[in-house]
């Protein structure tokens, strides 16, 4: 058996990669043995003697045929669990993610001008003290608390308009009373002085 050292570590370092990829013609051993030099082995490198295998490939095919399905919430079960719940998904993440949904939301609406910067601060404290779970339920307290509103000052409006409606009638009767005591006093005084 020929011993080949020499020439694998200098077809190694020719073709740029580790003696493990490097296959040699079994079938001439001695060809091979003569090449003392690198130009030696480039011109068998040449001839296919001496030659780079290619990478063994590791496919990832099922690693990501593995990672959709669990996207789709396959093996996620009782057995596949290694943490605990909170380590799994933490609770402060979760409320952290809700909290800026909730404030962007708060913010976009101020920006906007469909709430007043009152409301935006009580409902910016109500989100602080989890009154509300999700977007949704903060959508529909803001329409709700918006309605309110505009019937609170609907209310006060028209409450307005009827004082305004009411003194103008008493100062309408007054006025007729007092025109009227006048001409009573005035007929009154002529009938006297008739006498």
């Amino acid at each position: 058996m020929v011993n080949l050292r020499l020439r694998k570590r200098l077809a190694a370092s020719v073709l740029k990669c580790g003696k493990k990829r490097l296959w040699l013609d079994p079938n001439e051993p001695n060809e091979i043995s003569l090449a003392n030099s690198r130009l030696s082995i480039r011109k068998l490198i040449k001839d296919g003697l001496i030659m780079k295998k290619s990478i063994t490939i590791h496919s990832r095919s099922r690693a990501r045929a593995h990672e959709e399905a669990k996207a789709k919430g396959r093996h996620t079960g009782r057995g596949k669990r290694r943490g605990t719940k909170e380590a799994r998904m933490p609770t402060k993440v979760l409320w952290i993610r809700r909290q800026r949904v909730l404030r962007r939301l708060l913010a976009k609406y101020r920006a906007a001008n469909k709430i007043t910067k009152q409301l935006y601060h009580h409902f910016y404290l109500a989100s602080k003290g989890n009154q509300f779970k999700n977007k949704r339920v903060l959508i529909e307290a803001i329409y709700k608390k918006k309605t309110e509103k505009d019937k609170q000052t609907q209310l006060v409006k028209q409450a307005e308009l009827r004082r305004q409606k009411n003194q103008d009638t008493r100062k309408r009767k007054t006025d007729k009373k007092f025109v009227a005591d006048e001409t009573t006093v005035g007929t009154g005084a002529t009938a006297k002085a008739t006498k």
